[in-house]
């Protein structure tokens, strides 16, 4: 998939658990990992905008484009 969730860099770099961050935006901790680990298939903008005010970044620092190579 193009899109890599950086989610779990950005945690590491705030040294804040999974648990921590379940509790501060208010998301089961199930729907955290699916996130983190990339399998989301979509995520709405009130989640997104909890994520990043409890991270304290943006969006951008979240998520990355990586266009597919062409074999």
């Amino acid at each position: 998939m193009p899109i890599i969730v950086n989610l779990d860099v950005m945690m590491a770099k705030r040294k804040m658990s999974l648990n921590e961050l379940s509790e501060k935006v208010d998301l089961t901790l199930s729907n955290l990992s699916i996130l983190k680990t990339g399998k989301a298939k979509a995520v709405r903008f009130s989640t997104l905008e909890a994520i990043c005010k409890a991270l304290d970044c943006q969006p951008g620092d979240l998520l990355e484009y990586a266009p597919e190579q062409a074999e």
